[in-house]
């Protein structure tokens, strides 16, 4: 798709490829990821998003003018939505592609190449979102939010990373006052108290523990190991957190990935 957007005029200097290693139809995650990426770029920004399962289905090819200046490209399956919103939305468009002046389209299974890139060509070339196609409303998307009471925080995974370390939607501030551990549950298994650490470095190898990530959200990791093998957790997995302090409880199970040597 690089290579698209550079054939038709766009100088390489000016493409910027946030992300190429996202599990496949992964809808919730991609728009969880490029909302997080992609909400300080410039005002000038045009941004492709294609996690796409329905490509050459019935979804339409969208393109969101916002509030904030970027526009927005992809599948209107909801990866574009939550940027979007945060963005604001002033119009919608759905992309034509007999208006895009590219060369025919081969077949129906990369719209990434045929369409989308093309229409971004477009519009970071000059042209204007209202060239591209009709009005659209695009569907409505959400991301699954996190809820709060005095003695719990629930929520879920939003994002595996290649490490395996799980991202929360929790947001870190919650449990700044939470002290040293955390009581926590990952999907059905156990409470587990684990240390709420600053960095990877502060935990044992092997050993899981809590932090807050780069995103501002509560990140579970296991130090050189893959949290997401440890509590067989994926995206969408629940996760709660009991809002308490104090020092490491009893009796509840160990957070070590490997069982530690005896004496």
């Amino acid at each position: 798709m690089k290579a698209a957007l550079i054939a038709g005029g766009v100088e390489p200097s000016r493409v910027v490829d946030l992300a190429h290693d996202l599990p496949a139809h992964a809808v919730a995650e991609a728009a969880f990821l490029l909302r997080e990426m992609a909400r300080s770029f410039p005002s000038t920004s045009v941004h492709v998003a294609v996690v796409d399962p329905g490509v050459g289905g019935a979804r339409s090819p969208v393109v969101i003018e916002t509030v904030a200046g970027p526009w927005l490209i992809g599948p209107d399956n909801g990866v574009l939505m939550p940027l979007a919103e945060e963005l604001g939305i002033r119009a919608a468009y759905r992309i034509e592609p007999k208006r895009l002046a590219a060369r025919p389209r081969i077949g129906t299974t990369f719209d990434g190449r045929d369409i989308f890139a093309p229409a971004a060509a477009r519009l970071a070339t000059g042209a204007r979102p209202a060239e591209l196609g009709p009005p659209w409303t695009p569907k409505s998307f959400e991301l699954p939010k996190p809820v709060r009471s005095a003695t719990e925080a629930l929520g879920s995974v939003v994002h595996v990373d290649r490490f395996g370390n799980l991202i929360t939607n929790l947001p870190t501030p919650w449990f700044l006052d939470a002290g040293t551990w955390l009581s926590v549950r990952v999907g059905a298994s156990q409470v587990r108290s684990v240390p709420w650490v600053t960095s990877y470095e502060s935990l044992r190898p092997g050993t899981l523990g809590a932090l807050g990530s780069s995103f501002g959200l509560l990140e579970l990791a296991v130090r050189e190991d893959r949290a997401d093998a440890l509590l067989d957790a994926r995206v969408g997995t629940p996760v709660s957190v009991l809002l308490r302090t104090g020092t490491s409880p009893r009796g509840q199970r160990s957070n070590s990935a490997r069982p530690r040597k005896q004496p």
